[in-house]
């Protein structure tokens, strides 16, 4: 199984630090945490990224997506 790359929404007024905790004892990677807006992000299976979205001041859990914007002054985005 491969781990995919998830980003985490936290709720308002959660426990960040807790929030991490949890997510890690739910098998998931932190990766990074970025306190100030609420999100954290790292790797995991989709089974630990299910028991990710039960941990406590989780809002939701969601697969990154990567985008591409192409270069400046391309003709083409997206």
């Amino acid at each position: 199984m491969t781990d995919k790359t998830w980003v985490v929404t936290l709720a308002p007024g959660c426990d960040v630090a807790a929030a991490r905790r949890g997510l890690t004892e739910a098998g998931f990677e932190v990766q990074s945490v970025m306190d100030a807006i609420g999100v954290i992000t790292g790797a995991a299976s989709d089974a630990a990224a299910d028991r990710a979205r039960g941990v406590e001041g989780v809002a939701d859990v969601a697969v990154d997506q990567a985008i591409d914007i192409g270069p400046p002054g391309g003709s083409h985005t997206w």
